[in-house]
């Protein structure tokens, strides 16, 4: 089985879901095409896809991290630490703040997927 098939399949994948996917759910979804594909080769390819800059890859809080694909209108998370409630914001509202950590630093900032953890204002009033 050729690498750039089950590149193309996993990138068919996250294109078609809106939200974040673990490895093992990318697995079963690819393996409903690619019968012959075990789960180490979906790793590799996940691996190597987020080392060329196609997919990301962010842990966000849950038992597994979570891919998907990069796309051309970065967003970021807030996620509550208690209810793992997800709020979902655009890069332009913390993309100043990366220009400056760079000004600063020199740093050539390559997050394209920022986490804030935090509790949400529900669970706050829970306390």
């Amino acid at each position: 089985m050729r690498s750039s098939s089950i590149s193309n399949a996993i990138f068919k994948i996250l294109e078609a879901h809106d939200d974040h996917l673990t490895a093992k759910e990318i697995y079963k979804e690819v393996k409903k095409t690619q019968t012959a594909v075990d789960t180490s080769t979906v790793y590799r390819t996940l691996e190597r896809l987020v080392h060329d800059g196609k997919v990301s890859v962010s842990d966000m809080g849950g038992p597994a991290v979570v891919y998907e694909m990069v796309s051309k209108n970065p967003h970021h998370h807030l996620v509550c630490e208690k209810c793992g409630k997800m709020l979902t914001f655009k890069n332009d509202e913390v993309a100043g703040f990366f220009n400056r950590v760079k000004q600063e630093s020199g740093f050539e900032i390559t997050t394209n997927h920022l986490v804030l953890f935090g509790i949400c204002p529900d669970c706050q009033k829970k306390k």
